[in-house]
């Protein structure tokens, strides 16, 4: 967990993703210090406090989306590794997993549910479980997820509302949670996710992605990243999008992490078979289009209700 976000002189939050490493002239949300862009090749990009950090960035107290970069589901590591060896061994064989492997931890964070229809009742993954091993499909990742992003929203705003009527000394603090969080979820409901079939003069290969440009801006740009690793030959050809569905695009990178395809520094390529790709659009062309709900489309227009709570 990093701080992803900064305020500008408007005290409008500004994503670490839309501004340039080092120095900026942004500041802490929650404690007005000035930060600096770290956006470096091994940790995630993220600001850092220029001098001493505050407490509710140091203590990972900042709110972020479910199930969005993260996907261990805040497993121990001997669970996560155990889960593993479950999915291996039984779940990607369709066995059922007797009891006497199943941990406290496993169960107690809904990674296995019972099999009634074994004799004796066995366990298998959950939907839950399978996100961790990269196992569950597209569709039923959104089922998952979505009540989780509304739950975390709502549990925010009871905060914040909690915090206000007993005029709590951290009422500044949650406020700020609460606009962080809404910030995170209008960025992913804002974008497009794409889709591309790329063709070069040493073969075809794929690229997912998210976009809040006009496509065909974003396709140019693509283009002009690949001709300097493929200067005689680069085709592309949009294979699909799907509007409203930035939350899919790193778990797609992690279900699909044995086919990630490096060029250079360029990290959203993936190389697969020609049956593989059919197989990865047919997932996504199941995918359900996101119905925009009062609630979502309350966060994509920054209407008033935040402005309401806060008063």
């Amino acid at each position: 967990m990093w701080l992803k976000y900064g305020v500008d002189r408007e005290d409008k939050l500004i994503c670490i993703e839309d501004i340039p490493r080092g120095k900026t002239s942004l500041k802490c949300p929650y404690c007005q210090g000035s930060l600096i862009a770290k956006k470096g090749k091994v940790k995630e990009h993220h600001f850092a406090h220029e001098h001493e950090t505050c407490r509710p960035v140091a203590n990972r107290q900042f709110p972020t989306l479910p199930l969005y970069d993260n996907f261990n589901i805040q497993l121990s590591g001997k669970d996560l590794a155990q889960l593993k060896l479950l999915w291996q061994e039984y779940g990607a064989k369709n066995y059922p997993i007797s009891s006497y492997l199943v941990t406290p931890g496993l169960l107690k964070a809904g990674m296995l549910k019972k099999n009634v229809y074994f004799i004796p009742p066995e366990y298998e993954l959950s939907d839950l479980g399978k996100i961790p091993v990269g196992t569950l499909e597209l569709t039923r990742f959104n089922d998952v997820q979505e009540p989780l992003l509304l739950k975390k929203l709502l549990k925010l705003e009871l905060d914040f509302e909690h915090a206000k009527h007993k005029n709590s000394p951290d009422l500044a603090y949650r406020l700020t949670d609460l606009k962080l969080y809404r910030a995170q979820l209008k960025r992913v409901l804002a974008c497009q996710l794409y889709f591309l079939e790329i063709e070069t003069q040493k073969g075809i290969f794929y690229k997912i992605g998210v976009t809040t440009r006009n496509m065909q801006e974003r396709l140019a740009e693509i283009k002009l990243d690949l001709i300097a690793h493929y200067p005689e030959k680069v085709n592309i050809k949009v294979l699909g999008t799907w509007e409203h569905r930035g939350n899919v695009e790193k778990y797609f990178k992690h279900r699909y992490q044995e086919f990630n395809y490096l060029i250079g520094s360029l990290t959203e390529y993936y190389k697969f078979k020609i049956q593989e790709a059919k197989n990865v659009l047919r997932e996504l062309e199941q995918m359900k289009p996101l119905i925009l709900s009062e609630i979502f489309i309350d966060i994509l227009e920054d209407s008033s209700s935040l402005v309401k709570i806060a008063a």
